[in-house]
């Protein structure tokens, strides 16, 4: 699914950082006629935080100690923006992540918890392609 990106070279496509799988687009889908706008935060913590957390949007407040990945297309009229704290970016920065969705229990924070599905990263590193344009 496309997602915002970082700038290219010039003529060069732009290098997304995050990106969504159809089976958690679909979900997103159902979850925003429930809940409104979404968005996600990574935060890398332990546990359910080392899954992307899904809130509506604004519930969670962003800052100075978070990084805006990008913004992905789920086939809705707005765009869910993906969130991840700085300090777990620092470690992950040179990776692409994927926003997938699996069957079992998340977090109770995160809005997917009562459907029997969880969200999750799948991630790869960047080629030295990738990492060549976003620098």
């Amino acid at each position: 699914m496309d997602t915002s990106h970082e700038p290219g070279a010039a003529g060069a496509a732009p290098v997304e950082r995050v990106a969504l799988t159809e089976g958690a687009a679909a979900l997103l889908r159902e979850l925003t006629a429930d809940h409104g706008p979404l968005m996600f935060h990574q935060s890398g913590g332990c546990c359910d935080g080392s899954s992307p957390m899904c809130y509506p949007l604004g519930e969670f407040r962003t800052g100075a100690s978070d990084v805006h990945l990008g913004d992905l297309d789920a086939g809705l009229p707005d765009p869910v923006p993906v969130w991840m704290s700085r300090s777990q970016y620092e470690l992950w920065s040179h990776t692409h992540l994927t926003i997938d969705v699996v069957p079992g229990r998340g977090s109770g924070f995160s809005v997917e918890a009562p459907t029997g599905n969880r969200f999750l990263v799948r991630s790869r590193l960047m080629t030295d392609e990738e990492a060549e344009r976003l620098e």
